[in-house]
């Protein structure tokens, strides 16, 4: 087994709020409709691909989901997890602000425990507060910017392991003793991803050479039900307007100009690599027509060569034509859809930058429907611009409409969330609120840190609306969350008891935010926190108000097969030393 003392970089993911377990909140329905919980244990899929690349070129990475460790075990001690390993450097993401409190937490312990191992932040909350930062929180020492870093990051653990000078390293952001801090040119922009890969061979194997399944575990209940996920791009051609992945924020922030995209025959080929060891869903992240028809038709002819079982995911930012469907249903035999219209109303749904109508919305479901689509989700929104309490419902009642069409279908689930808990920094809304009709609440770092210490998830949202303040942006969630869920049970979509379950779980955590909203008026701060406390104490109903709110965890899920793994191919992988296929094919079909 390798000795902690030989690793080069362990990335550590953090829990939204490090002290969940000691100060619980009503972190709302914020995380309902993805995998995790409001803890967001999930850590991002970089991470994998960091990993992969990193070896692949010769330093030993380890990664440990510290979010998924404390929420499995209660006294589980981080402290002495941080204490006991000490590598070249530690890697912490902060790609999105949910987990900013947690990502400054675990550098001052770490910091604490080992002053001379330097800190290194990235994701794209890290790109967008870089020098704020370094100017404001000591204990980090450096900050990797951009959406491909892993090159980049290989020169800096290089130059920090042999010693020289960090002006060189593209994207990054550090502190220099003489000169202050200093923001390298932001250069590393990759035109493709073709060298870079998400290799689950090389995750289960770093499960072994660890004997750490905890912290590999994407989220609370992946082994039960391991979905997986494989991604066509970096960027976006779109500008939706509260996207801190949008087109327009990945060139002020990130100095990408086009998306680079993935060749659609290694995609293809990450998808059999994944169905050769599981049996369960794949999600493809990114709109395979994004690129053109040409790159979606190479990937699906490439996928027609090798017939699967797995059951695939698309995920569409406008709806496809009834060929590209077409061309899917002949190339893939389980294939599912999600799409997020993201309000009923198309005045709302073109200020936030969907540039798709109704109709068209709904030609896509009847031709996906009659091409024999498994299932398909379409995801609404709270918090939009233009969009009213009113509207909200309104997205429920067009829902109706949706299920009442498609009767007949039986799996055409619709659900809606809140925008929470921040605006993303860097979106077209958050760089100009008033000129969209909203009202920025914070703004700075450390005005979202400590918007995250709030006992609910109204006292940690940074925006109201023109349209909306924020006990109307959370009072109408949960009410459409209510209605929506009402709509579900009626039409066989959820049974019965489910629905039973959700509705006493909104109706608490209405009752429980509006005693919270009660605390926080008292004028006493003393009183104020000894209510709260008080209220606090109960930690188990807490987290039951905010896990499931909206809807069942289970809604999410797409068809598996009972046997999710294919144990002996696993076990066969483990035994093999075998680098993953990074080649480029003569023949990419990309535009």
């Amino acid at each position: 087994m390798t000795k902690m003392a030989s690793i080069d970089l362990i990335l550590l993911h953090p829990p939204t709020l490090y002290d969940f377990r000691k100060r619980p909140g009503i972190y709302g329905p914020i995380s309902d409709v993805v995998p995790s919980t409001p803890i967001f244990e999930m850590y991002p899929i970089g991470f994998a691909s960091l990993s992969e690349y990193l070896e692949r070129h010769g330093l030993k990475v380890r990664i440990i989901n510290v979010a998924m460790k404390m929420l499995k075990d209660d006294k589980f001690d981080v402290e002495r997890l941080i204490q006991k390993n000490k590598p070249v450097a530690f890697g912490i993401d902060l790609h999105w602000m949910a987990h900013v409190q947690g990502a400054l937490a675990l550098a001052e312990i770490i910091k604490r425990f080992h002053p001379k191992i330097p800190i290194i932040l990235g994701g794209l909350s890290a790109t967008y507060y870089h020098e704020e930062i370094l100017h404001q929180y000591p204990f980090i020492d450096f900050v990797m910017r951009g959406d491909s870093t892993e090159k980049p990051l290989l020169q800096l653990l290089q130059t920090i392991k042999k010693g020289g000078d960090f002006k060189n390293i593209p994207n990054l952001t550090y502190r220099d003793r003489r000169n202050g801090i200093q923001a390298n040119p932001l250069t590393h922009v990759p035109e493709n991803l073709d060298e870079i890969t998400i290799d689950y061979c090389h995750i289960m194997k770093k499960v072994v050479r660890y004997v750490d399944p905890t912290g590999y575990q994407p989220f609370l209940d992946w082994y039960t039900y391991p979905v997986t996920a494989v991604f066509t791009c970096r960027g976006c051609i779109y500008s939706c307007k509260t996207c801190g992945g949008s087109a327009q924020t990945f060139r002020t922030m990130a100095n990408r100009r086009k998306p680079a995209y993935r060749n659609p025959k290694l995609l293809a080929q990450d998808i059999f690599n994944i169905s050769d060891h599981l049996h369960a869903p794949v999600m493809i992240i990114g709109d395979i027509f994004q690129p053109g028809e040409e790159y979606g038709f190479t990937f699906l002819q490439e996928m027609k060569r090798r017939p699967i079982t797995n059951h695939i995911a698309f995920e569409f930012f406008v709806p496809p034509s009834r060929a590209q469907l077409k061309k899917i249903a002949e190339s893939i035999s389980n294939f599912n859809i999600e799409i997020s219209p993201e309000s009923h109303d198309e005045e709302v749904r073109r200020a936030f930058g969907r540039p798709y109508n109704n109709e068209s919305l709904e030609r896509m479901l009847g031709d996906a429907i009659d091409l024999g689509s498994k299932r398909i989700d379409l995801f609404f929104m709270t918090g939009l611009p233009k969009q009213t309490y009113r509207s909200v419902l309104e997205t429920v009642d067009y829902c109706r409409s949706l299920l009442e069409r498609f009767r007949s279908y039986h799996k055409l689930f619709p659900f809606i969330s809140p925008l929470a808990p921040f605006l993303d920094p860097g979106s077209i809304v958050f760089e100009a609120p008033e000129k969209y009709g909203y009202r920025l609440l914070y703004r700075t770092m450390e005005e979202h840190r400590q918007a995250l210490l709030a006992p609910s998830w109204k006292y940690i949202l940074n925006y109201e609306t023109e349209w909306m303040n924020r006990d109307e942006i959370v009072f109408s969630t949960y009410e459409a969350g209510k209605r929506l869920n009402r709509l579900k049970a009626e039409f066989g979509l959820i049974d019965r008891k489910t629905a039973e379950s959700v509705e006493m779980r909104l109706d608490g955590a209405v009752q429980m935010m509006k005693e919270i909203d009660r605390i926080m008026a008292l004028p006493d701060p003393r009183e104020r926190a000894h209510a709260l406390e008080s209220v606090s104490s109960g930690r188990l109903s807490l987290q039951h108000y905010s896990m499931s709110t909206i809807c069942e965890k289970k809604e999410l899920k797409w068809p598996t097969r009972f046997i999710r793994m294919n144990f002996v191919k696993i076990l066969k992988t483990l035994l093999m030393r075998r680098k993953p296929n990074v080649s480029v094919p003569s023949s990419t079909g990309a535009p």
